[in-house]
């Protein structure tokens, strides 16, 4: 039976040394503890579990990837001059799991030109920003573990290749709530990055946070940028009113074109309403800190997806407030 649930560290150390492939995810200190293994971790505390969203520095999430129990499976650390092989690294058929530490130079840089490397888009990327408690986001760094070391990662990012037989095939699924309003100002900015203090509102210059001010806009709802028909979104992380600084939990593009998202009634019901149903065979899922917030996930289930809740997720690239899961189909 595939394990993707809440697990003391013992438990999760059985299922290590019986030979399980997992992505894990927890509190550094449990992190720590356990053996050598086919294991990739991330630092969080926040999950969807059997029992609904929760929080916890006690156990572990483990999402057993069930598929790369009988497959070819490749552990790897990726640094910052090397993360851009991500791609090329992968198998041809098959999908990669991939876990980064928040606030990290490798971060800024998947997110900056992750979608540029090669060979993105043409296989499939799934994975997760690692970060920390909430209460904690200025005094505590987020870390990820390759488990073929076992040693504890603040820089460097690290994943799992995992290799399909042929008759199988991996999906990467981004389940979002936003879509652009059409009646909304176009905004580009002259700079890529998590910050800004000016933009361009319908081609007008300005500053950022007088436009936001004047607007009243809700900073729950993301800017959104049509990539073909992909609604992408951008969140906001806050307002720094003495530095009158936007800051964003995923870079804002040079010359791409962003309006707000449209508005969504009840966030709590329409995310519910999202994420209900099945999902076919599910191998790996992630979900956002803010749609756990702002969703009031607490207590409560994604259908029938689980696992961390995550300050970021990968899907090909960087993604912010969406649920991401990938599941593997077999054909003929």
């Amino acid at each position: 039976m595939k394990t993707s649930t809440l697990l003391t560290v013992e438990e999760a150390t059985a299922l290590i040394n019986a030979g399980k492939v997992l992505a894990l995810a927890g509190d550094e200190a449990l992190l720590a503890r356990l053996p050598k293994g086919s294991w990739i971790a991330g630092t969080i505390p926040y999950f969807i579990a059997d029992d609904g969203g929760t929080e916890t520095r006690d156990k572990l999430f483990a999402t057993e990837l069930t598929h790369a129990s009988a497959a070819t499976t490749t552990l790897k650390t990726y640094t910052l001059d090397t993360i851009k092989n991500i791609a090329t690294d992968a198998p041809a058929n098959g999908y990669t799991v991939v876990i980064i530490p928040a606030k990290s130079a490798v971060h800024t840089e998947y997110a900056n030109h992750g979608r540029d490397y090669d060979d993105m888009f043409m296989k499939p990327i799934v994975g997760w920003i690692a970060g920390v408690h909430l209460a904690d986001i200025d005094s505590a760094a987020a870390k990820v573990v390759n488990g073929a070391d076992g040693a504890l990662r603040g820089d460097e990012a690290v994943a799992l290749h995992v290799a399909l037989p042929e008759q199988q095939m991996a999906v990467v699924h981004i389940l979002n709530l936003f879509k652009q309003n059409p009646d909304g100002d176009v905004i580009t900015f002259g700079a890529t990055g998590f910050s800004a203090s000016t933009c361009f509102v319908n081609g007008e210059e300005t500053v950022l946070a007088d436009y936001m001010a004047s607007r009243k806009l809700d900073l729950k709802l993301p800017l959104v940028a049509d990539y073909n028909g992909a609604q992408i979104n951008t969140s906001f992380q806050g307002i720094d009113q003495d530095g009158r600084t936007v800051h964003f939990y995923a870079p804002v593009f040079a010359g791409i074109e962003y309006r707000q998202a449209a508005p969504v009634g009840d966030y709590v019901h329409e995310f519910e309403a999202l994420a209900k149903g099945g999902h076919g065979d599910v191998e790996f899922s992630c979900n956002c800190i803010l749609n756990y917030l702002y969703g009031e996930l607490q207590g409560r289930k994604t259908g029938d997806l689980s696992g961390p809740v995550t300050f970021g997720e990968v899907a090909y690239q960087l993604l912010n407030q969406t649920l991401v899961y990938l599941d593997v189909q077999t054909h003929d």
